[in-house]
C-alpha cells in the first residue's frame, strides 16, 4: 500500500504530493532506457503500475485461483467474493447507486461496444441522430458508425471552438434536435486534453429525452466522479489508464437501460437456463460477463482503486493539472503549437503539440534515446487531427509519478532534437 506520510510534503505545502516517495511504490520507474533514467510520460496510453496493484494479482494467482460464481469449494468461494468485492469498490468509486449496474469489461472499447450494439442497435430507428463531436477516440465513433449503418440512423458531430476546446455549445444545440436520441462524448479528449462541462450537457440532453455515453477512458483516471452528479446514463472506463492491470475495464449503466441491453457476447455464465434449443440470459450485471472473467484483473483493479483513494482524487486532479500547466508554459516557451485550450483547469494532463522543425515520430525516437517516452501519431483520433489539418502530434502525458523535473527534461531533450534537425 502507498505510505501516505512518505506522499506528504511540509504542512507549508498541504495536499501536495512528494512525488519521489510515490515513484518509488512503481518498480519500472527505476528501470534505465538506453542507460538513461525513465521518464514515463506515455500516460494517456497507459499507466504504470505500483506493487500494490502487482502483488494483488500475484496473490491471487498464489493463494486464491479459481473459476468464480459456480464452484462450491472454498477457491472458488474466494475468487467469486474478491471479484464482487472489487464491483462494490467501483460502485463507491464513482458514486452509483447499486452494484449491480456495474459492469465489467475488457476496457473502454468493449464497454462502448457493448452499449452500441446491444442497446442502439436494438432501440434506434432510420433517421434518429446519434450526437457525438469531432474530437472523440475511434473507439466511441467507429461503434457508432456501424450502428448508423445497421439501424438507419445519422451521426451528428459538434466541431471545435476557436481555442480548440469542445463546442458545447454545439453540442447542447445538437441533443435539442427532435430526432436525437444518444448522445456519446468523451469525458477528456486525449488530444486536446480538454474535459467539457458533462454535467451540463448532460442536463440538456436529459430535459430533450436524449441518453448519454460518456467515454471516460482520460475523464475518470483524472478527476473525482460521481455519476449522479453528472447526470450521465453510461459510464465507461478502463482499468490501466488509473493504475490497474490491463485486460479490465467498468461499463456502469443506468439499471432500466441495462435491463433493455442485449448482451454483446453469449456463453457460459451469462445464462440462467439453456435449452437445446433456447436460452435464458442471467440477472443484470452478470448477463454481460460471458465467459471466464479477468478476475485477477478485476483484483488488480480494485488494488488500483484503493492506491488512488489513499492519495485523494482530489489530489491527484491538482498535481495532474499543475504539472500540465507548468509542460504548457515551457513547450510554448520553445516555439512548439499546442492544441487544446491552454488553461490546465480544463484539461486532463496531457499536452498534444508540434515543432515546426521536427516531425512527431523523429521528436518520439530522437526522446526514446534519451530516455523519454512520449506519444508520436494520430492517437486514434484521425478525423480530429484532419480538422486540425495534421497527420500527427506529440503528445506528453502525466500522471501522479511525474513532476516539473521531468518536465524540464523533456525540454532539455527537445532543445537538443531541434538543433539536430534544423
Amino acid at each position: 500500500m502507498v505510505d501516505l506520510e512518505r506522499l506528504e510534503r511540509p504542512e507549508s505545502e498541504v495536499g501536495a504530493l512528494d512525488v519521489q516517495a510515490l515513484r518509488r511504490q512503481f518498480p519500472i520507474l527505476g528501470e534505465r532506457v538506453h542507460g538513461k533514467p525513465l521518464s514515463y510520460l506515455d500516460n494517456a496510453a497507459t499507466t504504470q503500475k505500483p506493487e500494490a496493484v502487482i502483488e494483488a494479482v500475484a496473490n491471487f494467482y498464489r493463494h486464491d485461483n479459481a473459476n468464480i460464481h459456480r464452484g462450491i469449494h472454498t477457491l472458488a468461494e474466494r475468487a467469486t467474493a474478491a471479484y464482487e468485492a472489487v464491483r462494490e469498490q467501483v460502485r463507491r468509486w464513482i458514486g452509483a447507486p447499486s452494484a449491480h449496474e456495474v459492469i465489467f469489461t475488457r476496457g473502454t472499447t468493449e464497454s462502448i461496444n457493448l452499449v452500441a450494439h446491444g442497446w442502439a442497435g436494438r432501440h434506434l430507428e432510420p433517421g434518429d441522430e446519434i450526437v457525438l463531436t469531432v474530437a472523440e477516440h475511434h473507439a466511441n465513433l467507429v461503434p457508432w458508425q456501424v450502428v448508423a449503418r445497421r439501424t438507419g440512423a445519422v451521426l451528428r458531430h459538434a466541431p471545435l471552438t476557436e481555442d480548440g476546446a469542445i463546442d458545447e455549445d454545439a453540442v447542447c444545440e445538437l441533443v435539442r434536435s427532435p430526432r436525437a436520441r444518444l448522445c456519446a462524448i468523451t469525458g477528456a479528449s486525449n488530444v486536446l486534453g480538454h474535459e467539457p462541462d458533462l454535467r451540463r450537457i448532460c442536463a440538456e440532453a436529459r430535459r430533450h429525452g436524449v441518453r448519454t455515453l460518456v467515454d471516460g477512458a482520460q475523464w475518470v483516471p483524472h478527476a473525482p466522479v460521481d455519476v449522479g452528479e453528472t447526470g450521465c446514463d453510461w459510464l465507461c472506463f478502463s482499468g490501466h489508464k488509473m493504475l490497474g492491470p490491463t485486460g479490465v475495464g467498468v461499463l456502469w449503466g443506468r439499471r432500466e437501460l441495462l435491463e433493455q441491453t442485449e448482451p454483446l457476447l453469449t456463453g457460459g455464465e451469462m445464462i440462467r437456463v439453456v435449452e437445446l434449443d433456447r436460452a435464458t440470459w442471467n440477472d443484470v450485471p452478470w448477463r454481460f460477463e460471458a465467459g471466464t472473467m479477468n478476475i485477477a484483473q478485476v483484483v488488480g483493479l480494485g488494488a488500483a482503486i484503493r492506491t488512488l483513494e489513499q492519495i485523494g482524487m482530489a489530489r491527484v486532479q491538482r498535481h495532474v493539472r499543475a504539472v500540465t500547466g507548468y509542460a504548457i508554459e515551457r513547450l510554448r516557451a520553445l516555439g512548439a503549437t499546442i492544441y487544446g485550450p491552454l488553461d490546465p483547469t480544463r484539461r486532463c494532463g496531457l499536452v498534444a503539440f508540434t515543432l515546426p522543425e521536427v516531425h512527431p515520430h523523429d521528436l518520439a525516437q530522437w526522446l526514446d534515446q534519451e530516455g523519454i517516452a512520449i506519444r508520436a501519431g494520430h492517437h486514434c483520433a484521425m478525423p480530429l487531427h484532419a480538422q486540425l489539418g495534421l497527420g500527427s502530434t506529440a503528445r506528453a502525458s502525466f500522471y501522479v509519478y511525474n513532476d516539473e523535473a521531468e518536465v524540464d527534461r523533456l525540454v532539455q531533450a527537445i532543445e537538443g532534437a531541434r538543433a539536430f534537425f534544423r
